[in-house]
């Protein structure tokens, strides 16, 4: 008797692999001692701006939540909440977010660098979508926005959700 022999998947087999490649992180070199402790003390809450803008929203009588989970994914966090409303904001880093007026790309590990900023980009879209399918309104302020020219926009969303339909 003859064995049957199934076709191989090899072809298969290597586009699943091209495709596990194209989204798995690029070789990075070890960024020096100076660089690296520099960017281990970066704050990812309470920065100066996040500070400000809440200040600003404050000082407008306004109250928020801070560091509320997204609903989906209980990893992300909004920076402010307005629970009631459903209004979330973000104030996104000109660096970290890929700010096209501000944005920098270090010279060193420039290709890990574009990975991690576009994943960080696609993140943002992803929470976005997220957001919105549980009824959030979603304000995205950059770092180098007056807080008080942000807070004015947020306000004026917040007290738009406010009013009855």
């Amino acid at each position: 008797m003859t064995e049957s022999v199934e076709p191989s998947n090899q072809a298969s087999d290597e586009a699943r692999s091209a495709d596990r490649a194209s989204i798995n992180e690029p070789r990075r070199i070890s960024p020096g001692g100076r660089l690296s402790a520099k960017m281990s003390t970066l704050a990812r809450q309470d920065t100066a701006p996040e500070l400000a803008l809440r200040s600003a929203l404050h000082a407008m009588g306004l109250r928020y939540r801070v560091q509320v989970h997204v609903p989906g994914n209980r990893r992300r966090r909004m920076d402010i909440a307005f629970t009631k409303v459903k209004v979330a904001v973000f104030v996104d880093g000109c660096f970290w977010h890929g700010c096209l007026a501000h944005g920098t790309r270090p010279t060193t590990n420039r290709e890990w660098w574009d990975w991690k900023i576009e994943g960080n980009k696609a993140r943002d879209e992803d929470t976005n979508r997220l957001l919105a399918e549980h009824g959030w309104e979603v304000i995205r302020v950059w770092e180098h926005e007056s807080a008080v020219d942000a807070a004015v926009r947020v306000r004026q969303v917040v007290e738009a959700r406010r009013r009855p339909s």
